[in-house]
């Protein structure tokens, strides 16, 4: 069993509140936008952490993760992308591997909006933490946590922190 902290959009930012979740994880995965690699050196120090590079990443970041990063752990395939849409409106460079081969958990960001949702059609669940940094339009800063233990996804947990002023 691996407890996964699931966050997105951190546009440089990393304070105590998150980094009180990410000792708490296993591993820590990042759907995009990480912003200054410092963030991404900050959380590696603590956790294992994956993650993909978001459209306002520079060429550090880009340089060290990759557009798309798909694994299996715990007999979970996962593929992680920023711009990846959502159960019936994925985005269209996704479209038809995602018909293809999609993969028990897919999970993107670049939103800002928080959203997990099952697709009948391929048989997967979608995960957006939103957003947990301090720029961008979203309100509340949110993660996602939860479990992959035997082929399962489970026990997930919405994170909310701070409204945003």
């Amino acid at each position: 069993m691996k407890k996964i902290l699931l966050l997105s959009d951190t546009h440089s930012f990393v304070d105590d509140q998150i980094l009180k979740y990410i000792k708490q994880a296993d591993e820590v995965w990042h759907a995009g936008d990480i912003g200054q690699i410092k963030v991404a050196d900050t959380i590696k120090k603590l956790k294992p952490f994956r993650a993909v590079y978001g459209n306002i990443d520079d060429n550090t970041v880009r340089a060290e993760y990759p557009l798309d990063l798909k694994f299996k752990i715990e007999g979970v395939s996962v593929w992680i992308t920023h711009i990846g849409g959502y159960p019936n409106k994925y985005n269209f460079r996704i479209t038809e591997e995602i018909r293809n081969n999609p993969p028990k958990l897919f999970i993107s960001g670049h939103s800002h909006i928080l959203k997990v949702q099952y697709d009948t059609k391929l048989n997967l669940l979608h995960m957006n933490p939103g957003a947990v940094g301090k720029y961008g339009f979203h309100q509340v800063r949110t993660m996602l946590r939860f479990e992959v233990d035997n082929s399962e996804i489970k026990n997930l947990e919405v994170i909310e922190l701070e409204t945003r002023k």
